[in-house]
């Protein structure tokens, strides 16, 4: 269960060990994805197709919608029902491989031809093929890194993106500091804990929104947009 509140976050010794023993535990389904609360899956998807959409119509953010990467993955829900209606082509980050086996094998086997890349790895270690997406996302899965690690991934998703790319954040957040979760060696974060940390890797928030229509009691959910400076 989450720890208290806290000011500041240091990540145990085994950090990223203990958040991949948690992960290899866990089904590779969609409520293994989803921890159980299935009847999320509906509103996440509306919400973030709504705010992929508005970006999409953006003249400013002239947003291209030939290929994206799909960070922390999963077995590929986000890549099957959010990302693939609207890009060409999606690859896919997750550094659990039983997940990867479903979604290839299986979850996204009938959409195969669309996913060129499946790399298995954590983020902290992935760095994304210099200029491919037009789009990186990022949900649920930044809360699985330590501050530092964070920011680095972040610098080097600046040379993964198009000219015209951006990376989406969808994560849970927290009403102020860090909030801990020792089991799956996780950390919620305030909203100005990530906008520090987004401005500390180069980028500036161009769009924002809160996630609606979660069960109560569950932690809040923001999606931000960013692109380099």
């Amino acid at each position: 269960m989450p720890d208290l509140r806290n000011a500041s976050f240091k990540p145990t010794p085994t950090w990223y060990e203990d958040a991949d023993t948690y992960w290899k535990a866990v089904p590779s389904s969609i409520g293994g994805m989803l921890g159980g609360l299935d009847q999320v899956h509906t509103p996440d998807i509306r919400d973030s197709r709504a705010f992929l959409t508005k970006l999409k119509s953006n003249p400013a953010v002239a947003l291209s919608t030939k290929y994206a990467c799909d960070c922390g993955a999963g077995i590929g829900r986000v890549t099957k029902h959010l990302l693939l209606p609207l890009f060409d082509r999606v690859d896919l980050v997750e550094q659990n491989p039983d997940f990867l086996h479903e979604a290839r094998t299986s979850y996204l086997k009938p959409e195969e031809d669309l996913v060129p890349d499946m790399f298995a790895t954590g983020l902290q270690l992935f760095t994304p093929p210099v200029g491919r997406y037009d789009v990186i996302w990022c949900q649920w899965v930044l809360s699985h890194l330590t501050d530092d690690d964070m920011a680095a991934f972040l610098g080097r998703c600046r040379q993964g993106l198009t000219s015209t790319g951006i990376v989406c954040v969808k994560e849970n957040v927290a009403m102020d500091g860090y909030v801990v979760d020792s089991d799956d060696s996780s950390v919620t974060r305030s909203p100005v804990i990530f906008e520090r940390i987004f401005s500390a890797s180069g980028f500036k928030v161009i769009a924002k929104q809160s996630q609606t229509g979660f069960p109560r009691g569950l932690f809040e959910v923001c999606m931000w947009a960013i692109v380099p400076i």
